[in-house]
């Protein structure tokens, strides 16, 4: 599949995407295990391996750059999966059980998760001391009155919106992909279409927008428009919980009101332009 997707894409991969948003090869392993709720003492290893390497062509697929530390782990994964393929040796005089190939890889795994979730915690610290000294208390408990019956959200992770996209791919018939493809898409365009679209609704789901698409090769084209979007900080990827269907909105942050448009920020070492 990918091969003849990569013939009938290269039109595309002209246009390079250099992502900041990519995590690295521990987290996609960990996304893998939690994702399918596995035993992260008890890997198997032949399943998530093939689940990886389909996340790497995936990636290579849409020509995005990567660091090489994917490609050392997928080779990793490969020498693991061979050790556990291999008979054990039977010797008497062997008294010790061999160790499991899994050992150093889960024991990496469990200190990196640590590692996130006192990260994730000092991170979430820092953003609730600013809110302490941003406003009174209680303004703050009334915000969070107001928040209780409201859906609560959290940016979706890159390989959520790769399992979405890889999701749409395998949806398309295999007979509409062999079709003669007449239009041509651009990417330029969906990022307009997108934030046109985003305009009207406030949110938009991601399996929506894959489902308009004719063909696969329109599928590719919106979903490096989305990894576009979300670099250029212009909408965010989200789920109400982990591994749930991902929406895609404008990051309010970053949206210039429509009766201000001549309020841009200046540009640093230029002065305020002066309105009276």
């Amino acid at each position: 599949m990918f091969t003849s997707l990569r013939k009938s894409s290269a039109h595309l991969m002209a246009y390079k995407i250099k992502l900041e948003i990519f995590e690295g090869p521990l987290d996609l392993l960990l996304y893998l295990v939690k994702k399918d709720h596995l035993n992260i003492y008890d890997i198997p290893i032949a399943k998530v391996t093939e689940q990886y390497l389909e996340y790497i062509n995936l990636i290579k697929l849409l020509d995005l750059n990567i660091a090489g530390e994917f490609l050392v782990m997928a080779a990793t994964l490969m020498q693991i999966k061979s050790k556990m393929l291999l008979p054990a040796e039977e010797s008497p005089a062997q008294e010790e059980e061999q160790e499991d190939p899994r050992a150093e890889l889960v024991k990496r795994l469990l200190e990196y998760e640590k590692f996130k979730e006192i990260a994730a915690d000092l991170r979430q610290r820092e953003l609730d001391q600013k809110e302490v000294f941003k406003r009174p208390k209680a303004d703050i408990d009334k915000e969070a009155l107001k928040q209780g019956d409201k859906e609560v959200y959290f940016e979706a992770s890159i390989f959520d919106l790769i399992n979405a996209f890889s999701a749409a791919l395998k949806d398309v018939p295999r007979e509409v992909f062999y079709e003669v493809i007449k239009d041509e898409f651009t990417i330029e365009e969906k990022i307009h279409d997108i934030l046109h679209l985003l305009l009207l609704e406030q949110s938009v789901r991601l399996s929506g927008l894959f489902a308009r698409a004719k063909n696969k090769i329109e599928i590719i084209v919106i979903f490096l428009a989305i990894l576009e979007l979300v670099r250029m900080k212009e909408i965010i990827a989200r789920q109400n919980e982990a591994f749930a269907e991902i929406e895609i909105a404008r990051n309010k942050n970053n949206i210039i009101p429509y009766d201000r448009p001549d309020q841009a920020r200046p540009a640093e070492g230029q002065p305020q332009a002066d309105n009276n």
